[in-house]
């Protein structure tokens, strides 16, 4: 069977989109990590190997489920990173879940409850999510939690790589088309602090969002 792949004519567009959501953090030890429930399995992947190098000594799963994981994940997207960080080593005792949360705000302001009230204190973390949404779940973070010292991780997937383990190019076309959107629609809502969009990312965007990758976006 042949991969999915991105269109010839798009791939710059998309690479700009893909570069730009990645924080490109560097990786240090923290308190906590948090991943971020998602249809993408790389979030626990990432988060037991970090556990493994000791970057932090408590690791916190949130989400609970969307139309887009139910199938994937029918126990919770929470429940199924969990069991997948145990049985790759990961003791069941470093791990919390919220099995709530249904948006990146929502795991944000889930996950600092579940840890006050285990008496965790987090001053600093490291947050785990698909790697396109890595500046979007940044972005919300700071709003919701300003002091906190956020850095950001995903699984190092190449960009190909990516769309071959999600197996369809267009839907991760249209969700780089509706993270990049939601960078400053969320901004204006007031769910995230405001981050900067370099014209050649706008350009980018545009040129897909008239190419019809729009099935994420926010009305």
């Amino acid at each position: 069977m042949t991969s999915p792949s991105i269109p010839a004519e798009h791939r710059a567009d998309v690479e700009r989109l893909w570069d730009y959501h990645n924080m490109h953090h560097e990786i240090r030890p923290v308190d906590v990590g948090i991943g971020l429930g998602s249809h993408d399995l790389g979030v626990a992947k990432v988060a037991t190997d970090l556990y493994h190098q000791r970057m932090y000594p408590r690791l916190v799963f949130t989400g609970a489920n969307a139309p887009t994981t139910i199938d994937t994940f029918p126990r919770g997207e929470a429940v199924h990173y969990r069991e997948y960080a145990i049985a790759h080593g990961v003791s069941a005792d470093v791990i919390l879940i919220d099995t709530e949360a249904t948006n990146t705000g929502q795991n944000i302001e889930n996950t600092r409850a579940l840890l006050a009230a285990n008496n965790i204190e987090a001053r600093s973390l490291v947050l785990m999510s698909r790697p396109y949404q890595q500046r979007r779940a940044y972005a919300t973070c700071k709003k919701l939690w300003p002091e906190v010292d956020v850095i950001c991780a995903s699984h190092p997937h190449s960009l190909d790589d990516y769309v071959t383990s999600i197996g369809d190019a267009k839907k991760v076309m249209d969700m780089l088309v509706g993270d990049t959107q939601r960078i400053e629609k969320y901004a204006e809502l007031g769910f995230a602090i405001p981050q900067h969009v370099p014209d050649e990312v706008r350009a980018a965007y545009t040129r897909l969002v008239n190419a019809g990758y729009t099935s994420r976006l926010v009305q």
